[in-house]
């Protein structure tokens, strides 16, 4: 569907009962409170550092079949590609949408700081044949980003607190255009749930597709969404749900909250041939495409 700034009535009022779209400084202001709201709680709470690469000891998480077609989301990147499209993903982790679309395209540049992650990613490049993806080990915005016709970013930008400069970026590294994953609720919602029982307090939330929206209509601009069903997060076992857990709730292995953890992934996991999640039921993630200024 596109999305179009609502019409005003003469009294200000915005027609058909639609609420008014946010100006750019409430919007950005807005993201930024949510964001450091959150990471103000995971310092008051915090039994363990980050360390030097977060998603190091859990990238094979990330790794998946670049022709798989059972991903509804990752159908609806593909119909964007044009064979002689460039792609810059930033923020490509493993690699689960940089190898399906550099078997479309002309080039994929995946943009990662996670070295666990890009060893993932070239794993999947030799296992499956793939030689056109350049890696590129940075953060965003890089010191020299690098240009393509489409920049991409999947599951990324929640916890970005800088967001307008980070998307100004990201459209200046564009020539036809932008593309965003995001899921609707945020991809820590089932965690986010567990706080209150591990840590005693409702967990501080990021903001997810809903607020991204907002944020490109405040910023003036227009877009497409394409929505898609949510796969489902699944483990292979209760010890890869519990390591995966612990990273969102920062607690220490085998201390007190850790107990009180493991005991509410016991109540609230469900196994299903062999795997176990939070939940079987789809969510909802939005692809969302729009042109750079």
């Amino acid at each position: 569907m596109m999305a179009r700034p609502e019409r005003l009535a003469a009294s200000g009022r915005p027609i058909d009962g639609m609420s008014l779209i946010p100006t750019k400084e409430q919007a950005l202001g807005a993201w930024a409170g949510r964001v450091r709201a959150n990471r103000e709680q995971v310092e008051r709470f915090r039994e363990v550092e980050d360390g030097t690469d977060f998603y190091g000891s859990i990238a094979t998480m990330f790794r998946d079949d670049p022709r798989r077609e059972d991903e509804p989301a990752l159908g609806a990147l593909r119909a964007l590609v044009r064979p002689d499209d460039t792609w810059l993903d930033i923020g490509a982790g493993g690699g689960r949408y940089a190898l399906p679309l550099a078997l479309l395209a002309r080039e994929v540049i995946a943009l990662d700081p996670s070295a666990g992650m890009l060893a993932v990613l070239q794993q999947g490049m030799v296992e499956h044949g793939i030689s056109n993806v350049r890696i590129v080990n940075a953060r965003w915005p890089a010191a020299e980003p690098p240009r393509a016709d489409v920049a991409l970013i999947a599951h990324v930008g929640y916890d970005i607190e800088a967001i307008g400069p980070f998307l100004d970026a990201m459209e200046s590294a564009a020539a036809r255009l932008c593309v965003a994953v995001l899921f609707e609720p945020r991809p820590t919602h089932f965690y986010d749930e567990l706080w209150p029982a591990v840590h005693g307090e409702p967990r501080a939330t990021l903001p997810a597709l809903r607020e991204f929206l907002a944020l490109l209509l405040a910023r003036g601009r227009l877009f497409e969404v394409r929505l898609a069903a949510r796969v489902p997060q699944a483990f292979e076992s209760v010890e890869q749900a519990l390591a995966f857990a612990r990273r969102q709730t920062w607690v220490r292995p085998d201390g007190e909250k850790d107990r009180r953890l493991q005991a509410v992934l016991a109540a609230r996991l469900s196994q299903r041939d062999g795997r176990f999640a939070f939940s079987w039921q789809p969510g909802t993630v939005g692809i969302v495409s729009w042109q750079p200024r």
